[in-house]
């Protein structure tokens, strides 16, 4: 299989252990690669995140997905944390529709080992909402330790901590990002995946 990914986005990407171990990186997605993605990303309508499960993937973005999913690229982040990520499962998601409400300072659950975002947006506006951000408490998005702009191939990854504050200002409209978390165990994998189905379908009912 041809490979979508340039690994070294992440190997040599720029690397903090403050305030929590994370780093950002540019160009995980080879430029030849970037148009079949665009054309396959999936007709995705409703808000927020989706698990691979909900979602028909086709073409290179299914295999962009298997490829982000592979033992190979647990082995890069491996290295680049310091820790072995082989044992924990994997759940994968993807976003193409985000709301205002979405990007509220947060930490993620204690289920969470480590989390990787892919984004996947063509270009975004200086200044926009939407800009994840590294932060140093769970009320304010200035001071920030980094800011993710949301473009093609930028790749954020981070260790869940007790302060691994993060999120950003609100946004809607399309955002295109694939999230891969590598959870503690199955059973806390399998009750995320449920949690996010009830969701979506709270969101198919009530619309929101």
């Amino acid at each position: 299989m041809t490979s979508l990914l340039n690994t070294e986005a992440i190997s040599q990407s720029r690397y903090s252990a403050e305030p929590y171990p994370h780093f950002l990186g540019a160009g995980l997605l080879r430029e030849e690669a970037i148009p079949a993605l665009r054309r396959d990303f999936p007709n995705i309508t409703k808000p927020g995140y989706l698990t691979v499960d909900d979602v028909d993937l086709k073409g290179s973005f299914r295999a962009l997905i298997d490829q982000l999913e592979s033992p190979e690229l647990t082995e890069v982040l491996s290295k680049r944390f310091g820790i072995d990520l082989h044992p924990y499962p994997r759940l994968t998601t993807i976003m193409k529709q985000s709301q205002p409400k979405y990007g509220v300072i947060h930490t993620d659950g204690p289920s969470k080992v480590m989390t990787m975002l892919v984004y996947m947006n063509d270009a975004w506006q200086e200044g926009e909402g939407g800009r994840l951000r590294a932060l140093y408490n769970g009320t304010d998005y200035e001071p920030y330790a980094c800011e993710v702009p949301p473009t093609m191939g930028t790749v954020f990854g981070f260790l869940r901590t007790d302060n691994s504050w993060h999120g950003h200002r609100p946004f809607a409209g399309e955002r295109r990002v694939v999230q891969i978390a590598w959870i503690k165990d199955q059973k806390e994998l399998e009750r995320k995946r449920r949690r996010n189905g009830f969701a979506q379908i709270l969101k198919g009912v009530f619309g929101r």
